[in-house]
């Protein structure tokens, strides 16, 4: 028989992962490009910023995937392969600010368009082929 229990559902998501297979270019294109605080960087194993009250961390996946090395921290190994996403919050005009701002930096486009419920939403791809979105608040309102 399975129990039922009542538990809090989780507040938000703290923490988001992308996998690179250059920690360099990432770094270039998301501190230079785009502008987030980082906030550490490993050798090459990972660096991570800040997005508002979240976190990106973005993992070299051959180094993750190893075992830890430091007893006091016994982070499972992890990792992934192929392209990943993520979505950053931006309003319709700051959207359109850094549309503009991706192309003076040479970075092309892959899509932009209006949700059936109004919300804006503009697609990029990092140095790693994974999708960067950037969209309206209000898209899963």
């Amino acid at each position: 028989m399975k129990v039922t229990r009542t538990i809090p559902p989780p507040e938000g998501i703290l923490e988001a992962a992308l996998y690179v297979d250059d920690l360099d270019a990432a770094e270039r294109f998301y501190g230079d490009i785009l502008a987030l605080e980082q906030i550490q960087r490993v050798a090459n194993r990972h660096v991570f910023y800040r997005v508002g009250a979240s976190v990106l961390l973005l993992f070299n996946a051959d180094e993750t995937e190893q075992p830890p090395g430091n007893p006091n921290l016994p982070v499972p190994p992890h990792g992934a392969r192929g392209s990943g996403h993520v979505c950053m919050t931006l309003s319709r005009e700051q959207i359109e600010e850094m549309r503009k701002h991706l192309l003076e930096w040479n970075v092309p486009v892959e899509a932009e368009f209006d949700w059936p419920n109004g919300a804006r939403s503009l697609y990029i791809r990092d140095p790693a082929g994974n999708s960067v979105e950037f969209a309206e608040g209000h898209l899963w309102a």
